[in-house]
C-alpha cells in the first residue's frame, strides 16, 4: 500500500501520496492539492518545496555531506578533475578512458569564440563590472552559434552543453582583461581546462607566461567544489526560465544575473571585505561581540541548507594554505581567519546557532593571492557553476513529466472595485 498523508479541510479529507527518494526525506505529493481542496500551499522561498526530480546532487546539511551522483565531494576535489566532474554531472557516470579522452577533445577544441565575438565586448564600459559583462556576452552566444538551439534535439542540447562548458573560460578570462585594458589571450589547446582560463587571465604579450601546478591544481579544485548545489536560487532559474522552451544560451545567461546578487555569489566578496574591515587579530573580540549584538552579519559562517560545516569549506581551506604557501604569501588576513575561526567554532553563540565555516569564508583570501580582484570572485563561481546549470537544464528537458514553472501566490491586495474618472476622485 503507497503511503500517504491525510490532509482534512472543511471536514473534507484528501489523500496525499508519500513519494520516497533514494536518500534524503520522504515528500509529499500535493500536485492534485488544487483542483481537490481549491486551496494551494504557501511557502515563500521555496524552503520546504520540491520542485522537481533530480538525480544529480543530494546535500544533507544536517551531516555535512555533498554528493555528485553518489560521490562525496571531498573524494571528487581530491581525486578527480574539474572535466571528469563535467562529465560525471552532465552523464550520471566517471568516464572511462576512452570516454574521457573523447569528451575532452570536443571541450578543448570548442574553447575559442567566433572571431566577430570579440567585437561584443567593446560595447561595453572599460569600467563595467565584470559579471555585466557575462551576462550579455552568454546571451549573445546564441547569436552566433544558433545552430545549436533546438531544446527538442538532444544532439542539439548536447553541443550546446559542450559549448558552453568550453567557451565560459574564454568569456570570463575577457571580461577580466577587458576591464584590465590588457589584450585579450587566445587558448590553446595543448593546456588543461584550468591552466588554459589561468592563462588567459594572466598571460601578456610582453613576456612568456610560466604555469604553476600548483594553481592550477587550486584553480580545479575551485571549480569542482563550485560545480553544482542542488536547487539553489540559480539553478533554479535556469530551470525556470527552462521550463518555458528557452534555449540554453538564455538559460545560462539567466542564472549568471541571479548569482550577481550578493546573498548567493556575492558571498566570497562579502566576507573578504570582512576580513580586510577586521584588519587584525587584535580587533577580532571587538568585531564577534558586535556580532553579538546583532549590529552586523558574521559573513562567511552559516549556510541556507547546511547546519554543520560545509564539506567544501575543509577542502578550500586546505586549498588556501596550499596556494599561500606556493606563493609565498604571508597574509595578514589569513591569520584573521584562522582565529575567527578558532572563535567561532568554541564559542557557545556560535555553536548554538550552527554557524560553521563555509566555502566563502577562504576561497575569497586563496582567489585574491592567486591575483583576481574581488569583482571576479562571483565570475569564477559562474564559469565552474555553468555545467551544474547545464547538467540541471539537460535533466530538466529528458523529463517526460516536465512542465513550464507557474508558482501561485496569497493575495493580499485590494477586491474589484469600479473605475472612477479622474474629475470625480476626491
Amino acid at each position: 500500500m503507497t503511503d500517504k498523508a491525510i490532509l482534512t479541510i472543511d471536514g473534507k479529507s484528501v489523500d496525499l501520496p508519500i513519494m520516497k527518494g533514494t536518500t534524503g526525506p520522504d515528500v509529499i505529493d500535493v500536485r492534485k492539492l488544487y483542483a481537490d481542496t481549491d486551496r494551494f500551499t504557501f511557502d515563500p522561498g521555496f524552503t520546504s518545496t520540491a520542485s522537481c526530480e533530480s538525480k544529480i546532487t543530494f546535500i544533507d546539511g544536517d551531516a555535512g555531506i555533498l554528493l555528485h551522483r553518489g560521490y562525496p565531494i571531498e573524494q571528487l576535489a581530491e581525486k578527480s578533475s574539474f572535466l571528469e566532474v563535467c562529465y560525471l554531472l552532465l552523464h550520471g557516470e566517471l568516464p572511462t578512458a576512452a570516454e574521457f579522452e573523447t569528451f575532452e577533445h570536443n571541450i578543448t577544441y570548442h574553447t575559442m569564440l567566433h572571431a566577430q565575438f570579440d567585437r561584443f565586448f567593446e560595447g561595453f564600459r572599460r569600467d563595467a563590472h565584470p559579471m555585466a559583462v557575462m551576462t550579455g556576452a552568454v546571451g549573445a552566444l546564441s547569436a552566433f552559434y544558433k545552430d545549436s538551439i533546438d531544446v527538442d534535439d538532444p544532439v542539439q542540447r548536447q553541443i550546446s552543453a559542450h559549448r558552453l562548458i568550453a567557451k565560459m573560460p574564454t568569456i570570463a578570462a575577457r571580461a577580466f582583461k577587458y576591464t584590465t585594458g590588457q589584450p585579450f589571450i587566445s587558448p590553446r589547446n595543448n593546456l588543461s581546462y584550468s591552466e588554459n582560463f589561468l592563462r588567459m587571465c594572466f598571460a601578456v604579450p610582453a613576456e612568456d607566461w610560466k604555469s604553476n601546478p600548483v594553481l592550477t591544481r587550486a584553480m580545479d579544485r575551485i571549480f569542482i567544489l563550485h560545480a553544482d548545489h542542488e536547487q539553489n536560487a540559480s539553478t533554479s532559474t535556469v530551470r525556470l526560465a527552462g521550463s518555458s522552451g528557452a534555449h540554453p544560451f538564455a538559460c545560462i545567461a539567466a542564472g549568471i544575473a541571479c548569482l550577481w546578487g550578493p546573498s548567493h555569489g556575492g558571498a566570497n566578496q562579502e566576507a573578504l571585505e570582512m576580513l580586510e574591515q577586521i584588519g587584525t587579530v587584535e580587533n577580532i573580540p571587538a568585531y564577534v561581540q558586535g556580532v553579538k549584538d546583532r549590529k552586523y552579519k558574521l559573513m562567511g559562517f552559516g549556510h541556507r541548507v547546511y547546519k554543520n560545516f560545509d564539506p567544501r569549506a575543509k577542502v578550500m581551506q586546505k586549498t588556501c594554505h596550499e596556494v599561500l604557501d606556493a606563493l609565498k604569501i604571508d597574509d595578514p588576513l589569513l591569520h584573521v581567519a584562522m582565529e575567527l575561526e578558532k572563535i567561532a567554532l568554541s564559542d557557545p553563540y556560535f555553536i548554538d546557532r550552527k554557524l560553521y565555516p563555509n566555502i566563502d569564508f577562504y576561497s575569497g583570501i586563496t582567489l585574491r593571492a592567486m591575483g583576481f580582484p574581488a569583482s571576479m570572485f562571483t565570475v569564477l563561481f559562474a564559469l565552474a557553476r555553468t555545467v551544474g546549470w547545464i547538467s540541471q537544464w539537460k535533466e530538466m528537458f529528458e523529463d517526460p513529466a516536465r512542465k513550464i514553472g507557474r508558482p501561485r501566490q496569497l493575495y493580499t491586495g485590494a477586491t474589484q472595485r469600479d473605475f472612477i474618472g479622474i474629475d470625480k476622485r476626491g
